[in-house]
């Protein structure tokens, strides 16, 4: 069925009553006052929810409801749109309105070739905001076509700290030695397993939410965007990738644990596979810093963007939570910058620019598992001097003195998020 204005005019109204009737928990996000943005991250991340924060700011600065257009590109009525159908959307406005729209679209990448439209909005000066579930969308690509007239950015769902302010729990500078301490304890425990997606915190069903979170996003994202025809050879690979998420795994070795089931598939299968997974915003890859080339794009380490979506693979994997939201909680903060090491030692995370390692153990006390955690930190600080080295565990607290004088601190997750 072609799209009509009609229907446009109807998604434009249904927009501005959404934009209108929405409560917010306010997420720390700060919005450049001029800017145009495109905002990327996996779905149920709270992308919407930072289109509606902006329209709130806009309107508590004066402007008003009327001049709002908000688009949800996931709604059933705008199934097969095309990028050729995008101007009904100012034609619709304009057939109703005389103000100069300010544009707010979900999930656009839903239509293929939207950012040559972004592009013609931005050099007619609209204020538009933008939010999609592919990676793609801050592909250098996409970037060259948007010709550097956008601000990109990435949602993830809440941190720990966020997940604490929406449930209420307020952090004076004294937290740690009150009531609030045990709250803190208990929330992380619950976040440590379920993660952080802003609308899991409705649900008392919290594995049924996520499993279908989960169909969503590779059936919605991976499956249908990428026309995939092995479908299981796709789920064993995230199986397997879920299962061997502390360790660095070739693609190699992942093709051949899916073949070991009795399903084929080829190392260039899963090497698509695993990188539609990572453009849906579910995955992503760090590299090892002692690496050549060749092995940093062959053997790497792969981690799911919030605790939740794993969770739902493993049983008892209290000690893989932990390490995916460590990696999780450095990856916001330091990108393209964060590695493991792995050459004759074993290092969790490098952040070599911030002389900063930090490695991951539930627990240290079994000596066999302290002096390995201390030992990889000492060795790597021989090589590669540090400024700082971390031991984060589940609720183990103390201070390792190191002979040179430097110092090991051992902190627990839920006070070492909270820093």
């Amino acid at each position: 069925m072609a799209i009509t204005k009609e229907t446009i005019r109807s998604l434009i109204k249904e927009g501005q009553e959404t934009l209108g009737e929405v409560e917010l928990y306010n997420r720390p996000y700060e919005f450049e006052e001029n800017g145009r943005y495109v905002l990327v991250g996996v779905r149920q991340a709270g992308k919407s929810y930072m289109l509606y924060k902006r329209a709130k700011q806009l309107l508590a600065s004066g402007r008003s409801l009327e001049e709002m257009v908000y688009i949800d590109f996931d709604d059933e009525r705008l199934l097969g749109m095309t990028a050729a159908d995008l101007d009904l959307i100012l034609q619709a406005y304009g057939s109703v309105y005389s103000h100069r729209p300010i544009l707010f679209f979900d999930e656009i990448q839903n239509v293929d070739g939207w950012e040559h439209f972004a592009r013609r909005l931005a050099n007619q000066k609209y204020q538009v905001f933008i939010t999609g579930s592919n990676a793609k969308m801050l592909s250098r690509d996409i970037q060259t076509t948007l010709g550097g007239r956008y601000l990109d950015g990435r949602v993830f769902p809440y941190s720990f700290a966020e997940y604490l302010a929406a449930q209420g729990i307020a952090l004076s500078k004294e937290w740690q030695h009150g009531k609030v301490r045990s709250q803190v304890q208990q929330a992380f425990t619950k976040y440590l397993l379920w993660g952080g997606f802003p609308e899991l915190l409705l649900y008392r069903n919290k594995r049924r939410w996520l499993n279908d979170l989960y169909e969503k996003i590779l059936l919605g994202d991976v499956i249908q965007r990428n026309k995939v025809k092995n479908e299981m050879a796709l789920r064993l690979t995230i199986k397997r990738l879920a299962d061997n998420v502390m360790q660095p795994t070739s693609y190699n070795r992942i093709a051949n644990l899916v073949k070991g089931t009795g399903v084929s598939t080829s190392v260039a299968s899963v090497i698509d596979y695993v990188r539609y997974a990572k453009e849906a915003c579910m995955l992503f890859p760090l590299d090892n810093y002692a690496s050549k080339f060749v092995e940093k794009e062959t053997v790497k380490k792969h981690y799911f963007v919030d605790n939740g979506l794993l969770s739902i693979f493993l049983i008892g994997g209290e000690t893989a939570l932990l390490e995916n939201l460590c990696a999780v909680h450095l990856y916001k903060k330091y990108e393209g910058g964060l590695y493991f090491y792995n050459k004759g030692i074993e290092v969790d995370f490098v952040v070599p620019d911030e002389s900063y390692a930090v490695q991951v153990s539930y627990s240290i006390s079994d000596e066999d598992t302290r002096k390995r955690e201390v030992d990889g930190l000492k060795k790597l600080h021989a090589f590669l001097p540090l400024k700082r080295m971390v031991i984060v565990t589940f609720d183990e607290e103390e201070t390792v003195k190191l002979g040179d004088g430097c110092i090991i601190e051992v902190i627990p997750a839920w006070k070492w998020l909270l820093e």
